[in-house]
């Protein structure tokens, strides 16, 4: 992300300071926001800062390093100056618009500081009285345009009515306790027993209808419930502002709870927030490891596959002696030198010459138009274990690369990622995976699909097992291939005919050549 990127997520100061600051004050202090760093994602943890307040910083300058649902990411500033105060703590997860560093660009001019410059707040429009001031409040933000500088006006939430506005909300949507002047009041709102009430019974209690307004939830919370198949509509929510959250979907598809009168819960207790941190019980038994980056999206996509793609595996053992003495001429050789020479090497090869001779396996599954489409290139991914979880980046057109390219392409890939370099891009619009979990002393094993691909080869340990070798039982090199794809769109036939071929390949070498 280059700074003049990062300059459309930034804006002055004083946009939501009061009339009273001078202009000289509103121009000295710039903000920097979180920007969208990976194609509509909405929020990124902070993972370490590189300046403190007083530090000087230039354009272009990385201030912070933070890590998204894919990838770690460096961020440049788009200001020369003094940094004035930064917003979050490291390991804070911070929304995508949300002002993250500020920067005096002007230092030392002599123009006096109003108590808005001096503690700088938020960015934010004055709020409704009884609204809550939320200081990192999220932004609304337009991928690739920036963060508006205006805040927009959200629709009221359930339960409460704007006077003048007619509404389709029972009369049972307010506690009995609450008088009908304070149900119509807009400074009003749900009182916080009843909030906590209905954040416990979530999804089973009967829905509040409201046919005016849309509910409100990211576009991933809007994904996780398509796939698991729950209306937003029926959900309430418990996230700021009316947003419905992941917990909110998740507890909608929970098995209802046994009939009883809710336990009583007092003010205090409802607007308690739960820690959020690591929690270790006093006996030291148990430890709790909060969900976030790359586990929290990995996670959510394996249960969007493993829920929506109808998977199916196949598995075949073969003899690999020949492909794995091949291998270690291949590391003598002077066209390969420098270069990563392993069995996965072939094993790539293999999969792309097995995919140019059946290539309706590389295809996806259009849900809206419900049309298989077939892709005439192949970006083959590589499931990599990482320090921050399951990534799989993927090779771009490997289809069109020799043997020495292609084993270029995996030596830095492979090495990127064990560094946390992996860029966003670099694991989007992948077509096939291979992952490799013989390298953990594993025989085979079920993967799942890649979100939106088709097929996925595990490759399992290679070892010296008795094996049948022209009539007699000799020690060979033996491996488990395991192939699972996606039977929409890929039938038993396609499949078996895929895994054969790779299997060949890998017993004959010389197939690589004949074949392709």
């Amino acid at each position: 992300m280059t700074a003049e990127t990062s300059a459309d997520t930034s804006s002055d100061i004083s946009a939501g300071t009061s009339a009273g600051t001078s202009a000289g004050t509103s121009a000295r202090y710039r903000e920097f926001r979180m920007p969208d760093v990976g194609e509509g994602l909405t929020e990124a943890e902070i993972l370490k800062w590189y300046v403190q307040p007083g530090d000087s910083v230039e354009d272009g300058q990385v201030v912070c390093e933070v890590e998204t649902a894919k990838a770690a990411v460096e961020l440049p500033i788009p200001y020369d100056g003094v940094v004035h105060d930064l917003r979050f703590e490291e390991g804070t997860t911070v929304d995508v618009g949300a002002t993250i560093i500020t920067v005096d660009v002007a230092p030392g001019s002599g123009e006096p500081a109003s108590a808005s410059a001096q503690a700088p707040e938020p960015a934010e429009p004055a709020e409704p009285v009884g609204e809550k001031a939320e200081p990192a409040g999220r932004t609304p933000v337009l991928v690739g345009y920036g963060v508006a500088e205006a805040s927009t006006k959200r629709r009221a939430r359930r339960g409460t009515s704007v006077p003048g506005q007619v509404t389709g909300a029972p009369a049972a949507s307010v506690p009995s306790d609450t008088s009908a002047a304070s149900a119509v009041s807009p400074a009003s709102a749900v009182s916080p027993a009843s909030a906590a009430i209905q954040s416990e019974m979530n999804g089973h209690a009967a829905p509040v209808p409201s046919p005016s307004a849309r509910p409100l939830a990211k576009p991933p919370v809007r994904k996780l419930a398509k796939d698991l198949g729950v209306d937003l509509a029926t959900i309430t929510p418990t996230g700021p502002d009316g947003i419905i959250t992941r917990e909110d979907v998740h507890a909608a598809t929970a098995p209802a709870p046994d009939v009883q009168a809710p336990a009583p819960v007092t003010a205090t207790a409802a607007a308690t927030p739960q820690p959020t941190a690591v929690v270790t019980d006093t006996g030291g038994r148990e430890t709790r490891i909060p969900v976030k980056g790359v586990r929290k999206a990995t996670a959510t996509a394996m249960v969007g596959s493993a829920f929506t793609a109808p998977h199916v595996t196949e598995f075949v053992t073969l003899d690999v002696t020949r492909t794995m003495k091949l291998v270690e001429e291949l590391k003598s050789d002077q066209d390969m030198a420098g270069l990563r020479v392993n069995p996965l090497l072939l094993v790539a090869k293999a999969l792309l010459v097995a995919i140019k001779r059946h290539p309706e396996i590389n295809a996806t599954w259009d849900e809206a138009a419900q049309e298989i489409v077939v892709k005439h290139y192949v970006n083959l991914g590589i499931a990599a274990a990482t320090p921050r979880g399951l990534i799989v980046p993927n090779i771009k057109d490997a289809h069109d690369k020799t043997l020495p390219q292609l084993a270029e392409a995996l030596g830095e890939l492979v090495s990127t990622a064990r560094e946390g370099r992996t860029t966003p891009a670099s694991m989007q619009s992948g077509t096939v995976t291979i992952t490799n979990v013989g390298v953990f002393g594993v025989d085979t094993g079920t993967p799942i699909l890649n979100p939106g691909e088709s097929a996925i080869l595990a490759v399992g340990a290679i070892k010296l097992q008795p094996w049948v070798h022209k009539g007699k039982v000799k020690p060979r090199q033996v491996t488990t291939l395991a192939l699972s794809f996606d039977h929409r769109l890929v039938d038993g036939e396609l499949g078996s005919k895929v895994l054969a071929d790779v299997a060949a390949i890998l017993e004959q070498p010389k197939r690589l050549i004949t074949w392709a």
